[in-house]
């Protein structure tokens, strides 16, 4: 039979291992717990008449700090999307504008800005599955400014457009759907 003969350094070892074993469980648990807080309170539900006067044919509030996009029918039916949005604050327009047109398999014209930034971009684009527009689009009444799908759903929840809002391509075609022409849009 052996016998344990208790050092100094196991005894240091032991006590270390004691005290530091809350504080490491305390730090997992806060950074978890501020993940998931920070995550939670980007998607909050908002109330169209805190923006609007009224439904008319539906509204649209695009969230640009949270990357969402909050839809409400004329009856009053909600529904939240995620989002992407403008690249840089520069490339941001905020404030009231219109769904003035709706395109099913949109062409895509880069803007010369776009160009600028990217020569390798093309002059234009026909509809299908390389166009950064996706499956529909919803031309607003400020020229070049967009809501429309992506086929690349890497850049839902980020900032990753030249101005425009993009969603998933499954979810513009049931906002297209439920969108007239005269829709009132905030983007904030």
């Amino acid at each position: 039979m052996s016998k344990f003969k208790m050092t100094r350094r196991a005894l240091m070892m032991g006590a270390a291992t004691t005290l530091a074993t809350p504080a490491i469980l305390r730090a997992e648990t806060l950074s978890t717990q501020s993940a998931v807080r920070r995550n939670a309170s980007s998607f909050q539900t908002r109330d169209w008449s805190n923006y609007f006067d009224d439904l008319g044919v539906g509204r649209i509030v695009c969230d640009i700090d949270s990357r969402a996009l909050h839809h409400w029918s004329a009856d009053g039916t909600y529904k939240l999307y995620p989002s992407s949005v403008p690249m840089t604050d520069e490339l941001t327009r905020r404030g009231y504008t219109e769904v003035v047109r709706k395109k099913v398999g949109p062409t895509w014209t880069p803007t010369a800005n776009m160009r600028q930034r990217d020569p390798s971009l093309p002059a234009f684009m026909e509809a299908g599955p390389g166009n950064p527009l996706g499956t529909h689009a919803m031309y607003l009444s400020w020229p070049a400014y967009l809501i429309h799908g992506t086929h690349d759903t890497r850049k839902i929840g980020r900032r990753s457009s030249s101005g425009c809002i993009g969603l998933y391509n499954e979810h513009i075609a049931e906002v297209f759907a439920k969108t007239k022409i005269g829709t009132k849009v905030l983007l904030l």
